[in-house]
């Protein structure tokens, strides 16, 4: 089942020094193991007994007994187990444990040196990372391609639960980032540490359960998961715990039907926790026709919430279906998102074929913007975005003449042939951020912008999904100087397929149009805005002072 760092793998390299690179072929596959854990061979005083030693008596219980992890050979195939550090395996992504401050002091051993110094310089700018979060960087000199960073939690009995769910949710985030980069192969170490006093048992039991209930949902998106270990102890507890959790026969799924502990936690293999009462009570002043009396509470448990409101009316007339579809499973959202965009993809789209782009997606729910929006700033407050920054596309103005922030966008600056969208998009929505939490107005300077090419329209109605509907709320206006007539086809087109935030758009053919409603104090205007706006208006009635570019009215 299991070859340990010294034996020579199948690809018959050997990993003593550590610094062979190990490829996926040459690390044995869970499925392909044919080496069982001994039973009879384990010390019986030894604090882990094996759980596929079936206790006297018991065989006939698990007759009848549905099994929480029946076999699945594809999932099986997905799973490694390797002794040694992951910094040797050559795979798209390898798990870092670290702290709060993504130190490289509190990093899992190792890591860095084999790394080198651009791994820690890249730490520093990435502002820390939360417990039970995760963080992406570059991989530098490691053979994988990525470092996912990811801060355990403390343990303490007392806050057992808490510890186990952040643990889980460790793992989970290491798995979503893994998708959300495109990866497909990833090496985990243990995400806990002695310093952390987290008991190395339940937490392999965290780990496990937790890789095998987001394989069952994306298992199509992962072609590799490789447990790795790099103590004895370790090791023994992974072999004993695989089996439990990835059976690979049907007599290993019996066994671990009696075998498997009472709480192997819920569908995402987070734990469950006894249930709690919830008590929704009528809201005032409201009529709903009911056989209950109106004064009556409705004891609710959390795990039949769901339930309840697909089959009362009464309780549907109380929930708000928003915030009801906050609770749905994060995989099954992200899931029905991934069918609707490629749904979407498949079909027929008449907007791509006038040329307007992908204008007929699905149209996202309240939550799922929000939702959207919110992976999205933290995927950008983690980033260096520098390099969007100097390119003076977007950036702050002052206020205009009613004290409302201003942005400003500069068209001819959006050089599309050199710029990457996505990275764009996130410096967007990190730049955004602070200013759309009141009324705010945008100034698009259009001057020149027709020489370079755009993004369709397709693409700016997903930046705006992604900006939310709080941006599409406290817009006051977008101030289009220099409007041309494709331009203006192009916002008549997102008026009337996309949204009506588009009809806040006021087009001004000159610059001191646009100081009537932007003091030209309050505006950083490139030089070519107003070389520009003198070619397109011949200079009638202006006075452009070279120096201060401030403009004049002629006398």
């Amino acid at each position: 089942m299991y070859r340990p760092v010294a034996t020579t793998t199948r690809g018959g390299v050997p990993t003593d020094s550590g610094d062979s690179v190990v490829t996926l072929d040459q690390v044995p596959r869970w499925i392909d193991s044919d080496i069982r854990y001994l039973y009879e061979n384990e010390d019986p005083n030894s604090d882990y007994a094996d759980p596929l030693s079936s206790a006297s008596g018991s065989e006939g219980n698990a007759n009848g007994i549905v099994s929480k992890f029946p076999v699945d050979h594809e999932i099986n195939s997905k799973i490694y187990l390797w002794r040694g550090d992951p910094w040797n395996l050559e795979v798209d992504a390898v798990v870092n444990s670290t702290n709060e401050n993504l130190d490289e002091a509190h990093s899992s051993p190792g890591l860095h040196a084999a790394a080198g110094p651009g791994l820690a310089e890249e730490c520093a700018t990435l502002g820390g990372c939360r417990t039970g979060m995760a963080k992406v960087t570059n991989a530098y000199d490691l053979p994988a391609r990525r470092v996912i960073h990811t801060v355990g939690p403390k343990y303490a009995v007392k806050y057992h639960t808490a510890a186990e769910n952040a643990l889980s949710h460790c793992y989970r985030s290491c798995l979503e980032l893994l998708i959300e980069n495109g990866l497909q192969s990833i090496a985990m170490g243990c995400i806990y540490t002695e310093a952390k006093n987290y008991p190395r048992e339940p937490a392999a039991h965290v780990a496990i359960r937790t890789v095998r209930r987001f394989l069952e949902k994306q298992k199509d998106k992962i072609e590799a998961v490789v447990f790795c270990t790099t103590t004895s102890s370790d090791t023994e507890i992974y072999k004993r715990l695989l089996p439990l959790y990835f059976p690979r026969d049907n007599h290993e799924e019996e066994i671990a039907r009696l075998k498997l502990p009472a709480d192997v936690g819920d569908e995402n293999g987070e734990t469950t926790t006894a249930e709690r009462k919830i008590r929704i009570k009528p809201l005032p002043n409201s009529k709903v026709s009911s056989p209950r009396t109106p004064q009556a509470s409705v004891d609710l448990s959390v795990s039949n919430l769901g339930l309840s409101r697909r089959s009362s009316s009464y309780l549907g007339a109380f929930l708000d279906p928003a915030f009801m579809s906050l609770i749905k499973d994060p995989d099954q959202r992200r899931k029905e998102q991934w069918e609707k965009t490629a749904q979407a993809q498949n079909n027929w789209n008449c907007f791509k074929m006038l040329g307007y782009g992908d204008l007929g997606g699905p149209a996202l729910s309240a939550a799922e913007e929000y939702t959207l929006h919110s992976r999205y700033l933290a995927k950008a407050n983690s980033m260096n975005l520098s390099e969007i920054a100097e390119m003076k596309i977007v950036y702050r103005g002052g206020v205009d003449s009613e004290g409302r922030p201003v942005m400003v966008v500069v068209g001819a600056h959006f050089l599309l042939r050199c710029l990457d969208l996505e990275r764009f998009i996130l410096y967007v929505v990190k730049e955004f951020e602070p200013v759309i939490q009141k009324p705010y107005s945008i100034v698009y300077f259009h001057s020149a912008a027709s020489l370079q090419m755009q993004p369709d329209l397709g693409w700016m109605k997903r930046l705006q999904q992604i900006l939310g509907r709080k941006h599409q709320r406290n817009l006051h206006a977008i101030y289009v100087l220099h409007p041309t007539f494709g331009l203006k086809s192009a916002i008549f087109a997102l008026q009337l397929f996309v949204d009506n935030v588009w009809k806040k758009v006021v087009y001004l053919d000159r610059l001191l149009q646009l100081f009537r409603y932007v003091p030209r104090e309050q505006l950083t205007i490139p030089d070519f805005v107003f070389q520009h706006d003198l070619e397109v208006n011949g200079g009638k009635g202006l006075i452009v002072d070279p120096r201060t570019k401030y403009v004049y009215q002629r006398p």
